[in-house]
């Protein structure tokens, strides 16, 4: 475990990297764990070398899963590009495209001169992002169903089952 602390505006950020070794036949996968001190908890950021997903992707989903979950607020500081591409020994454009990326999408903002924040939740955003997930669940369930050669009326009238005892 390395243990990087080091102030950074204003704020100290503690970063963990854990080394996770999974053995797979004879392949080693690397998992790198980062805990970043944000307020009073950590942003949590997983890094695996093996996976088929680019680092920045990694990155934005993370810090997008963690803001829709609520565990980063609004106007929640988070490290420079150069700070975090410095600490987890990433490339700065590594980070700055994951940083664009989220600022695109309306997750982060940039203040020049003071830092990179957490952007105010946007509703319309928050449901899209819902939409996405229950769409990749539902093709999920779809092929489950088409596997067992379970019928679409069936499969909505489970629906319609579950729905309506969940919102008594």
């Amino acid at each position: 475990m390395i243990i990087y602390d080091r102030p950074m505006e204003g704020m100290k950020f503690i970063l963990f990297i854990m080394f996770e070794a999974i053995f797979k036949l004879t392949s080693v996968i690397r998992c790198y764990t980062i805990y970043i001190t944000v307020k009073e908890g950590y942003m949590k950021i997983i890094i695996s070398n093996s996976s088929s997903m680019p680092i920045y992707e990694q990155i934005k989903n993370q810090i997008i899963s963690q803001i829709m979950a609520g565990e980063l607020d609004e106007d929640d500081s988070i490290p420079s590009i150069r700070a975090l591409a410095a600490d987890i020994k990433i490339s700065v454009m590594t980070i700055k495209k994951a940083y664009d990326e989220l600022e695109k999408e309306g997750y982060i903002k940039s203040v020049q001169g003071k830092g990179t924040f957490v952007a105010p939740k946007n509703t319309e955003l928050a449901r899209e992002q819902a939409n996405k997930d229950i769409e990749k669940n539902i093709y999920k369930i779809i092929e489950i169903a088409n596997k067992f050669n379970i019928a679409k009326e069936e499969i909505i009238d489970l629906f319609d089952f579950i729905y309506g005892s969940e919102k008594k």
